[in-house]
């Protein structure tokens, strides 16, 4: 619900977040906005009185980058911001491709970025010699801002508007009515009221976290910065752009005739927020020796300099490296607007403001969300090890589907021992071990013609195998076994249970038990939270596939509190196994003691039957655009299942399957990714998903914000496109051309694979209405390289459904 005008909101910690939240919500009305800082005002201790000030857009993150771009333009209008400019620069080939790539992000998200030759990278830096690099990238609008000024200004705004700051007040405890919800927030010198707390201490965010009983996952690390003395041959008035060398994990700025160098190249060093009390470690010269050395390589200029002094600057780091944001579901009136560094933080301030006065945010902010996490993932120990990889990678190229390093395994399934047996080549998503493709598959992939596989570059080739190929042909010929148990799964129940899902979703939840049906989870804003499946297994009981953590805390939220709706997740106790292919019935059929004939068992309907001895609830569904069916049993049962079907599909040919031939067989039946291909920032008619509306019918969250709108007036859609040459391949997140210029307000690639059905690579990208016709011509940029591509009526494969339906 949103904040009245009249709402009391106390922030927690005075750092460039807090003021530029203060100022934000004091701009959209909010008068009663009172900031507390346990140190003296724009002064520290907290780490934007310390911090670079590097603003850096350009992300893989389409989130983060429309945060960084939103404080340049504001701490620009403020005079806080100075536009030096930013030069990447690689001294390796595999950086310097990575560069191309994220020359491709820039242009994906609207960043302007220009790949430059090692001789203009000298220009752009002279004390950079032309022979120590390969080349750059150059961002001129990326720059320094003085965050402490960032602070002084907003918080002056914000105080102009009626806010009130205080500093020297230590926060010593959250206090709740007896519903839960915040009502003061307790300090050292007396308790402030409040109806919303907003706690944007930084690093003493799991601090504040405790005082409420909520988790905040965050690791404190120290950072090393330090100063030279001045540098020989440094104009003091060149204003030289930020320097960053990731291939050492390091970055250098100017400071009049010195220089700046931070460096994440040392190892990862926590430390406990609840001793903690400054941001300012003494430095540490043994560990800064590498960097040092790094440095003055890379500049030779340093060597007449001396050694450099710095200290040890604490940064909050989470498992993912994204901030979290939003408001804490168990704590009602608790937000969180933490791990957020100078580089987002009036873009991050603003969407916190925009969900707490107005319902949502423009931009979509699931990857930062406070509840994106599991219950396994927000242990201690997994925070330590997954923060400290955080720090580690910041500067790494990270490939859009590298798993973590560690822990692994954290969640494995009932299938996990067979995929090992089948040699499974695992990946990890929401912290479960996934098959990518199973090296017991090898033999089809060698008996594929010649040719059938086209070759791939390092990058694309990176956790790929032809046996994936393989995979994705024999389920279109046989029958298949996918693991589908990581998706997540909730069941829904009571006796308000129907009226509760009809304003939830966007579907006919009110047919028979037996029936399931596809929709949608809106915002208030008519944007897509999530697609589910919701199938009613009883009168009032239904069991709902969905996209994660996310989809249950929304649920929860609305769920009434008189108790006649139970919302339960039900995924750790269950196990599903999609079995798809032509064959899938004659597999199944003997098997099960119901009759699953098309005509007894038709499509999107359910039943509970038993798969030999296994009892299992059947759901005729099908991601990949084949005859199956998804069968769900307990984890228990789960091993049983899997060697009842291996068995009897023996003499069908059945086979295991994993996520990339998935991938692959789901873009040519033009099925979406929520999360990847529509998120909250598109509304149902612009992503092809009007049909998973409910007829004449609004009276659903978010149906009266899509009243007036419809396929005709959607300005944007999302289009399937093919790549012209069959031996091309993307990945997702490039940017896409017309007439030479990315398409606007559009123009980025969201899925992409290659379908092996249809001998050319797919591709699912955001374009201008106008180019979203069929037989548009296009160009995708991957690495630098355009690659002719044409928009295709969809979906590529079956449109009859013939294969699905029979």
């Amino acid at each position: 619900m949103a904040a009245r005008a009249d709402t009391r909101v106390v922030i927690i910690g005075a750092g460039i977040v807090g003021c530029a939240l203060a100022d934000e919500l004091t701009s959209r009305g909010l008068r009663d906005v009172t900031v507390l800082d346990r140190g003296p005002l724009f002064a520290g201790p907290g780490s934007s009185y310390h911090a670079p000030g590097l603003v850096f857009a350009t992300s893989p993150a389409k989130v983060l980058s429309d945060f960084a771009r939103y404080t340049i333009d504001k701490y620009r209008s403020l005079g806080c911001f100075s536009p030096v400019g930013g030069l990447e620069v690689a001294t390796t080939p595999e950086r310097l491709a990575d560069l191309a790539r994220r020359a491709g992000l820039a242009a994906s998200w609207g960043i302007e970025a220009e790949r430059v030759s090692a001789r203009r990278c000298a220009e752009l830096w002279p004390l950079l010699g032309a022979d120590r690099v390969l080349g750059g990238l150059y961002t001129p609008h990326d720059g320094l801002a003085d965050a402490a000024l960032a602070c002084r200004l907003q918080a002056e705004r914000a105080m102009a508007r009626g806010a009130t700051f205080h500093g020297g007040h230590t926060v010593t405890g959250i206090e709740r009515g007896p519903d839960g919800a915040v009502v003061a927030v307790r300090t050292d010198r007396g308790d402030v009221p409040a109806d919303a707390v907003v706690s944007a201490a930084g690093f003493w965010g799991p601090v504040i976290g405790a005082m409420a009983g909520v988790a905040v996952p965050l690791l404190p690390l120290a950072h090393q910065y330090a100063r030279t003395a001045p540098v020989p041959g440094l104009d003091p008035d060149a204003r030289l752009p930020i320097l960053r060398h990731q291939d050492r994990d390091l970055y250098v700025r100017q400071h009049g005739d010195t220089l700046g160098i931070g460096s994440y190249g040392h190892r990862p060093m926590p430390v406990d927020p609840f001793t903690l009390t400054a941001s300012e470690l003494p430095f540490s010269p043994e560990e800064f020796a590498p960097a040092w050395r790094d440095a003055a390589e890379l500049l030779p200029a340093l060597g007449g300099a001396g050694p450099p002094s710095g200290f040890d600057g604490v940064f909050s780091f989470t498992p993912d490296g994204m901030p979290l944001l939003g408001q804490v579901r168990e704590v009602p009136g608790l937000w969180l607007a933490e791990a957020v560094w100078v580089t987002h933080s009036a873009g991050a301030a603003r969407a916190v403001a925009q969900w707490l006065t107005e319902g949502r945010p423009t931009t979509d902010t699931h990857l930062c969300d406070v509840h994106r996490f599991t219950g396994a993932q927000l242990s201690p120990a997994y925070i330590t090890d997954r923060g400290a990889q955080s720090f580690v990678e910041v500067y790494d190229m990270i490939h859009p589907l590298d798993p973590p390093a560690r822990p692994r395994p954290l969640r494995v399934g009932p299938f996990h021992v067979k995929h090992r047996e089948l040699g499974a080549y695992q990946l990890e998503y929401a912290g479960w071990e996934r098959p990518q493709w199973f090296e017991a598959n090898a033999p089809l992939a060698e008996a594929l013609p010649p040719g059938a596989v086209p070759p791939r570059d390092a990058w694309a080739a990176r956790h790929w195998s032809p046996v994936a190929a393989a995979e994705a042909l024999a389920t279109r010929e046989r029958v298949a076994l996918f693991d589908m148990t990581p998706l997540t799964r909730l069941e829904v129940t009571g006796p308000g249970a129907l009226a509760f899902l009809r304003r939830m979703t966007t579907g006919r939840v009110d047919r028979r038990p037996g029936s399931v049906g596809y929709a949608l989870l809106l915002d208030h804003g008519g944007g897509v939270r999530s697609d589910i499946t919701v199938a009613r297994l009883a009168r009032d009981h239904w069991q709902i596939g969905c996209n994660g953590p996310l989809d249950l805390d929304w649920l929860l939220r609305h769920a009434p509190s008189d108790g006649s709706v139970a919302v339960r997740d039900i995924t750790p106790g269950t196990c599903c196994l999609g079995v798809w292919g032509p064959l899938a019935r004659e597999l199944v059929a003997p098997l099960a003691d119901a009759d699953v004939s098309h005509e007894a068992f038709g499509y999107f309907t359910a039943r509970r039957l038993h798969i030999g001895h296994v009892p299992v609830t059947a759901m005729r569904l099908s991601y990949v655009g084949e005859l199956g069916w998804e069968l769900y049993t307990t984890a228990d049962l789960g091993p049983l299942l899997w060697d009842t079907l291996w068995r009897a599909g023996q003499r069908l040919g059945v086979l295991a399957a994993g996520r990339a031939a998935f991938t692959s067989l789901r873009l040519e039946k033009g099925y979406r990714a929520w999360g990847t291909d529509m998120t909250t920032e598109h509304d149902p008619y612009e992503a092809g998903l009007g049909f998973a509306l409910r007829p004449g019918d609004r009276d659903f969250i978010g149906g009266a914000a899509l009243a007036d709108r419809s396929e005709a007036t959607a300005r944007r859609r999302l289009a399937c496109l093919t790549l012209d040459d069959p031996a091309a391949i993307v990945l997702g997140g490039e940017p896409v051309y017309a007439a030479d210029e990315p398409a606007r307000p559009a123009g980025y690639v969201t899925s992409a694979g290659y379908g092996h059905t249809v001998g050319r690579a797919i591709v699912y990208a955001w374009l201008p209405a106008a180019l979203a016709v069929p037989g548009t011509g296009t160009h995708v940029a991957y690495f630098g390289e355009r690659l002719a591509a044409t928009v295709r009526a969809e979906p590529l494969l079956d449109p009859e459904m013939s294969r699905i339906r029979r």
